[in-house]
């Protein structure tokens, strides 16, 4: 992807916000299996989707807290692959949040704990922050040029003439410094 002009491509925007939330619930789906599927003798959506599980005063409500947190910061992980853009991490995050506060509505009503809020409004901090963070990382990296093979290489009339010369430069001045030694 270019990082020249911006094309609006509604369909694109879609694809990313699709796979992105199912990235993020199959990464929480696994994160819950571990730590809660060893507590609790059946899983279900509730620990997914119900405001309820999300609670600091049991040992399984915090298992459901820490796989919310880590879910997040796969997810940005899977923003550096599919978004790439630093400037755009926020908005994705804040609307993998908004279509998760949309489907905890209409699973269990309006979330009515803090601590949910609390969670949920960190893991979109922290998958905000992060990604952004892993992205501006990828961006400012030097572009590398040497692993050009020569058979592919691109020659320019006067990039071959400079080389030469700074080769043969160079060469004449270990010539003097073996001189003067």
């Amino acid at each position: 992807m270019f990082y020249g002009a911006v094309v609006w491509d509604p369909w694109l925007i879609l694809a990313q916000i699709v796979c992105l939330q199912c990235l993020y619930y199959l990464t929480l789906g696994v994160f819950l299996a571990i730590l809660v599927g060893t507590r609790v003798s059946r899983l279900s959506l509730v620990y997914f989707f119900d405001f309820g599980a999300v609670t600091a005063s049991t040992v399984t409500g915090w298992c459901v807290i820490g796989s919310i947190l880590l879910s997040s910061v796969a997810g940005a992980g899977y923003m550096l692959y599919l978004i790439e853009r630093a400037k755009k991490c926020l908005d994705f995050s804040a609307t993998l949040y908004i279509i998760h506060l949309f489907i905890c509505t209409l699973y269990g009503g309006w979330p009515s704990s803090i601590t949910w809020w609390v969670v949920n409004v960190t893991g979109l901090a922290v998958m905000a922050l992060l990604g952004e963070y892993l992205c501006i990382r990828r961006e400012l990296r030097e572009i590398p040029i040497t692993r050009l093979r020569a058979s592919r290489r691109i020659k320019l009339p006067y990039v071959h003439v400079v080389s030469t010369l700074l080769m043969r430069m160079s060469r004449m001045k270990l010539v003097k410094l073996q001189l003067c030694l």
